[in-house]
């Protein structure tokens, strides 16, 4: 099953950020696209330290929400290079990058219009 608008969308971004906090995945920050754009409700970014890492997260995130709620990604993209791996949700678009490629895509300045909320996380 996709997420769907009839799914509680608020509710998946709070699980994909408990997932990728439980992987230490740095830097996260979630960019509410609602009024923005029509491309997707929120992005949600975060930054992997290896190849290895990104793939844990990308993983992580994959397995929960289909065993949590059955819901499967749209598209995948980027699995192979693990410089940027981009889990499209349709409502909500997961992207991890390494620290290099999130700094040449700036993606939070390319969407400034959006709302931008950066997780603290409480080690």
């Amino acid at each position: 099953m996709i997420l769907e608008k009839n799914n509680d969308t608020e509710h998946c971004v709070e699980n994909i950020i408990k997932y990728i906090v439980d992987k230490k995945g740095e830097d996260i920050a979630v960019l509410d696209l609602r009024g923005v754009s029509s491309v997707s409700d929120f992005f949600i970014l975060t930054t992997g330290t290896s190849n290895v890492h990104l793939k844990a997260i990308a993983d992580e995130i994959r397995e929960k929400l289909k065993k949590d709620a059955n819901i499967i990604p749209w598209h995948l993209e980027g699995i192979e290079a693990l410089k940027w791996v981009l889990l499209d949700y349709v409502d909500i678009v997961v992207h991890i990058f390494d620290k290099e490629t999130r700094a040449y895509y700036s993606l939070e300045k390319l969407w400034e219009d959006a709302h931008v909320r950066h997780v603290e996380i409480n080690n």
